[in-house]
């Protein structure tokens, strides 16, 4: 267990206690040393943790003390700075910069205990694919899909032949490659999903659509499991 882990570990089993705990209870909680749990905890209290108590009474909290609100144990914050690294380096320009702003301000709110875990390079999405190309306002799509706007497109398929829909853009795929639009499309009467590097230009439209995303979420899984069931989908979107 990583010293970050055992601080918040103690923290949290100092709140628990209904007794003092003696460093020789947290040792075995933590199964560690006693001379380990000794030095951590002089680090919580350098860090201002109001831990009272001294070898061989026993450790208290200070009741009334409480982790900040934003407190996360390793594993979360290691999964938060995991999944947005990734955003950062395959997501559109405006999502990569809130995914580097949000490990910026994770490492600035987070106790000084944790920081390592947010500058640590031990854990960090690897891709040998290019990166996907844009050839629209993706903070414009991304909008569109909160605020549940009909969008007027233009669709360039893998046979280079051009069509004009209407959509109901339900959400976005971000995949390795590419990006791809999962929507209701009212010239087909049916789903379907657009990669956004055949979207050439994409015009929000005055008119929202009327069902809720999540009711239009549940349709679509329906879908494709009707599809599975009359033929093999072979782990494809049947993007075209």
């Amino acid at each position: 267990m990583r010293r970050t882990e055992r601080l918040f570990r103690i923290i949290q089993t100092l709140r628990g206690a209904r007794r003092p705990l003696t460093g020789r209870a947290l040792a075995d909680e933590l199964e560690t040393s006693l001379r380990t749990i000794y030095r951590d905890i002089a680090e919580l209290a350098a860090q201002g943790v109001p831990v009272r108590g001294e070898a061989g009474t026993g450790y208290v909290l200070d009741k009334g003390y409480d982790l900040p609100p934003l407190m996360l144990t390793p594993d979360e914050l290691e999964a938060a700075v995991l999944g947005a690294s990734w955003v950062a380096a395959r997501g559109d320009p405006q999502l990569a910069a809130g995914a580097r702003d949000l490990i910026a301000k994770l490492g600035a709110i987070v106790p000084a205990a944790l920081r390592p875990i947010v500058l640590d390079e031990a854990l960090r999405p690897v891709s040998f694919l290019p990166q996907p190309a844009d050839t629209i306002d993706m903070a414009s799509l991304r909008l569109a899909i909160r605020e549940r706007r009909k969008l007027a497109i233009t669709y360039v398929d893998g046979q280079g032949l051009r069509s004009e829909r209407i959509i109901w853009p339900v959400f976005l795929a971000y995949m390795e490659a590419v990006r791809v639009v999962v929507a209701w499309c009212e010239e087909r009467d049916a789903f379907r999903h657009f990669r956004t590097d055949r979207l050439v230009p994409i015009a929000p439209c005055a008119e929202t659509y009327p069902a809720p995303r999540a009711q239009l979420v549940a349709a679509w899984k329906a879908h494709l499991i009707a599809k599975a069931r009359t033929r093999s989908a072979g782990g494809s979107l049947g993007v075209t």
